[in-house]
């Protein structure tokens, strides 16, 4: 069993995707709680608050069934996100979460949950001028996923994509581009 010490320990310092992974499936082996991985990305140290949002978003992505029970939990804490190495990690799980190839019972388990707290946290990062334009993109892909379920989303994701746009990077006028045609 891997202790919350000892998985700090273990992501303390420079750690590269084959470590992650290999930290995936160590935590999974030893069904490490996934609510105490989340508490960890909100650690002091940026390093290690990085490092643990990139397993969880590993662990996540891998196991999405697995991890249903700690969605609300993980959902519970988005807007508290203050490290911006971590922005890109939630924001890529709310993106995979609500897709349409989410696996049925996590798709089940996001229609079950208050999803505001992320719709706002998505659209604060895509207005806040220091956030990276990846967590941006991310951030207008789970808009994009939700506008079903909030109409609302619709047109205020396509304002904000338009906006963007005007002096965006290659990154921002695709995903807008992508985005706007299959909003019309």
């Amino acid at each position: 069993m891997i202790s919350k010490d000892e998985l700090i320990k273990r992501i303390t310092g420079t750690i590269g995707k084959n470590r992650v992974l290999e930290l995936t499936r160590l935590l999974k082996e030893h069904d490490f709680a996934l609510r105490d991985l989340i508490d960890i990305t909100f650690h002091a140290d940026r390093a290690i608050a990085f490092h643990a949002a990139w397993i969880l978003e590993n662990a996540f992505l891998q196991d999405q069934e697995k991890c249903v029970d700690d969605l609300e939990y993980w959902l519970s804490r988005i807007k508290e996100i203050k490290h911006e190495s971590c922005q890109r990690h939630y924001v890529k799980i709310a993106m995979q979460v609500t897709g349409k190839k989410a696996p049925k019972v996590i798709r089940e388990k996001v229609q079950s949950l208050d999803m505001e707290p992320v719709v706002e946290q998505c659209f604060d990062w895509m207005i806040d001028p220091k956030v990276k334009i990846a967590v941006k993109c991310f951030a207008a892909e789970a808009l994009f996923n939700l506008r079903v379920r909030y109409p609302w989303i619709k047109e205020e994701l396509a304002n904000q994509l338009h906006f963007l746009m005007r002096n965006g990077t290659a990154a921002i006028q695709s995903r807008g581009k992508k985005l706007l045609g299959m909003i019309k």
